[in-house]
């Protein structure tokens, strides 16, 4: 099985997947619910990003724009998705119908609600893949769903395929998932909060399932979760969401180590660390999440940062690049970069002044 997987599914290097400016709007009776606010990433072939953030913040939302499962009342009402050069938002039903599996697949947070309890788990793994492949028959499709259950650690493949989800665990339930996503080799992975309800040990299970499976297929994954320590075990690029703005985004070990935004160092302080004293206590982040009927005018999380400024409240921060692949929206980062500008130019002057001196004072020896 593995050498069909990586036959199906070379290898390749550039973008697989570009989001410009998205931005995603809820028409409710209340008013505008802006969802995502103009959000910008790319992903490569064979890369990990995790998108994290707490509730509401944007996550999911944006993630369904790509896939095109925004449910109603949500619009995409601007910016750009494009995958492998083509753009998603301009597909029409049936050839978003086609793309779905095909091309991009998705995990859910909970399999006990995407799979149909009436039917056998053989019975919707093989009606994933005849939705997409119509030239397969049945006798294929189900040894390539056995081939697939293997893959994901199911052990006696050919009883399980006839029993329905109600008879499999919640860890077996979400490598069935999985299966399912995975079974028409797909080139990018999107799994939204894949782990959230199964316990540590299985967790532990299912992220190292799909390192593995990500090693041998080359896929892209997208892996939404609120959970840093996942994010750290397999993502290679994180990018941090609040209040539908992306306010930091950068390489796995910048984000964990060298925290710019205060909110993604809010995030850590609040999180179980294993070499912590016994006697540290996690640090919350005060205050309420944004009203997105009423979003503030500058930095969405400046209600809530401890520094602050006038600034902040009144105007939306630009990115301020940190390092390599790594770009921070905090007008604090604005500051430093300001200063250090005028540090240079000092130093600079300096420079220039210095030689002229030097001459003088030879002459006046002379």
């Amino acid at each position: 099985m593995e050498s069909n997987i990586n036959t199906t599914q070379e290898q390749k290097s550039g973008k697989l997947l570009e989001v410009q400016d998205l931005r995603v709007s809820f028409f409710t009776p209340a008013g505008e619910v802006k969802a995502v606010g103009g959000i910008s990433y790319d992903l490569n072939y064979d890369e990990v990003m995790g998108i994290v953030g707490e509730s509401g913040s944007g996550k999911s939302v944006e993630a369904y724009s790509i896939i095109g499962l925004l449910q109603s009342p949500g619009k995409v009402i601007g910016g750009s998705i494009t995958f492998e050069g083509q753009d998603v938002l301009a597909k029409t039903k049936e050839e978003m119908t086609d793309f779905r599996g095909r091309e991009v697949a998705m995990i859910f947070q909970n399999p006990m609600t995407c799979l149909n309890p009436v039917y056998t788990v053989g019975n919707q793994l093989i009606e994933a893949l005849r939705a997409h492949d119509k030239s397969i028959s049945k006798e294929d499709a189900s040894k390539r769903a056995m081939e697939m259950l293997e893959l994901v650690g199911i052990n006696n493949v050919a009883k399980r395929m006839t029993q329905y989800p109600h008879e499999f665990s919640g860890g077996m339930r979400q490598r069935v998932m999985i299966a399912m996503g995975l079974i028409c080799h797909p080139k990018l992975l999107i799994a939204d909060e894949p782990t959230t309800a199964l316990d540590v040990t299985i967790q532990a299970q299912i992220l190292e399932l799909m390192k593995d499976l990500q090693k041998k297929t080359h896929m892209g994954i997208i892996f939404i979760t609120h959970n840093l320590g996942v994010v750290a075990e397999i993502c290679d690029k994180v990018s941090v969401m609040y209040a539908g703005k992306i306010v930091e985004q950068g390489p796995v070990d910048d984000i964990f180590y060298r925290p710019s935004h205060p909110y993604t160092v809010g995030l850590l302080r609040s999180m179980p660390r294993v070499d912590a004293e016994s006697y540290e206590r996690l640090i919350p982040i005060e205050g309420t999440p944004v009203d997105m009927l009423n979003p503030p005018e500058g930095c969405p999380f400046a209600p809530r940062c401890e520094h602050c400024m006038k600034i902040c409240l009144k105007q939306m921060p630009p990115y301020v690049e940190i390092g390599e692949d790594h770009r921070s929206a905090c007008w604090l980062r604005v500051q430093e970069r300001k200063k250090g500008e005028k540090l240079g130019a000092e130093g600079g002057a300096l420079d220039k002044t210095a030689p002229d001196t030097k001459a003088e004072e030879g002459t006046d020896h002379e």
